[in-house]
């Protein structure tokens, strides 16, 4: 069994940190934001949280938006950005295939994975919303990771902390667990996550190994 992780959120910790500094650039914008008014970008790639905010704010952000806030992001995780507790554990004690499918850049999930030690888990088994036509909730990321590792999308077990990425793994007719344990999620995120499709949801890294 391959087994798929998301990245910001499942791994790393980074959605509060990230959060923060969306909510201050783009206040910066004239575009005010509050701590949780950012939630729907979660789990979405950048080329589609940009679409949605300008449709949303019936506005166009400047040209190097998305350059300026991985710049942004970068400075915030070199003293911010932690492993989510007991990943690190986890990946040591898993045998078998795996590796990373996430909506962020292939430059910022690498960033994160080495700042946090978790890079030679996975590397070079790293794949990107951008490798692919259309991101999550589409499953055409999975399914690219699934086809990459040569293990067919019905042997294939996602872990996912966001409605879109449950939604994909589904879609792409792979088992999905939801994991709630991240810094970012607020009371009701696991039934969210349930009713996008999750099979279980976890909030204890330490119970991965059992619900596999």
């Amino acid at each position: 069994m391959l087994i798929i992780f998301d990245c910001d959120g499942v791994l790393v910790d980074s959605e509060p940190v990230a959060n923060g500094v969306l909510v201050r650039y783009l206040t910066e914008l004239g575009l005010p934001h509050a701590d949780g008014d950012t939630d729907k970008y979660v789990g979405i790639s950048i080329p589609s949280m940009i679409a949605k905010i300008e449709r949303e704010w019936n506005t166009t952000l400047p040209a190097d938006f998305r350059e300026e806030l991985w710049r942004r992001d970068r400075v915030a995780f070199e003293t911010e950005l932690r492993p989510i507790a007991g990943i690190a554990e986890v990946l040591a004690g898993l045998e078998g295939p795996r590796c990373v499918a996430s909506s962020s850049a292939p430059e910022r999930i690498r960033n994160s994975l080495t700042l946090t030690g978790l890079i030679g888990f996975f590397e070079p088994h790293i794949f990107s919303a951008s490798q692919v036509e259309n991101g999550k909730p589409a499953p055409d990321l999975f399914l690219f990771a699934a086809e990459r590792m040569g293990v067919p999308a019905a042997e294939c077990l996602v872990i996912e902390d966001a409605v879109p990425g449950v939604q994909a793994g589904r879609a792409a007719g792979m088992r999905v667990l939801g994991f709630a344990g991240g810094g970012h999620c607020r009371p009701g995120h696991a039934a969210k996550l349930i009713d996008a499709g999750a099979e279980r949801v976890f909030d204890d890294m330490s119970e991965l190994m059992d619900l596999i």
